[in-house]
C-alpha cells in the first residue's frame, strides 16, 4: 500500500515495531541523528530477537514506542 504507515497503536509484532522505529528515525531533523538511532534500533532488534514470551514482547514494544515518542519530542524543540 503506497503511503501506508503503521501507527503505534497497531503494532503487535517485532517486525512491525522494527519498521515503525526505522521510519520514525526518518522524522528526525538531521541525517547524523537518523543514522545513530537507526543503528540503535538494529542493535535492540538483534538483542531481543530470541524473545518468545508474549508479555515480555508487549513490554518491549510499549517501551520502544514510548522512547521513540520522547526522542522525537526532544529534537523538535
Amino acid at each position: 500500500m503506497a503511503g501506508y504507515r503503521v501507527t503505534a497503536e497497531s503494532i503487535k509484532t517485532a517486525r512491525q515495531l522494527y519498521r515503525y522505529l526505522m521510519r520514525t528515525c526518518e522524522d528526525l531533523p538531521e541525517k547524523p541523528m537518523q543514522v545513530h538511532y537507526k543503528h540503535y534500533v538494529r542493535q535492540g532488534f538483534h538483542s531481543h530477537s530470541d524473545e518468545t514470551d508474549p508479555e515480555r514482547l508487549k513490554q518491549i514494544i510499549d517501551k520502544a514506542i514510548e522512547d521513540s515518542k520522547w526522542i522525537l519530542e526532544k529534537y523538535k524543540k
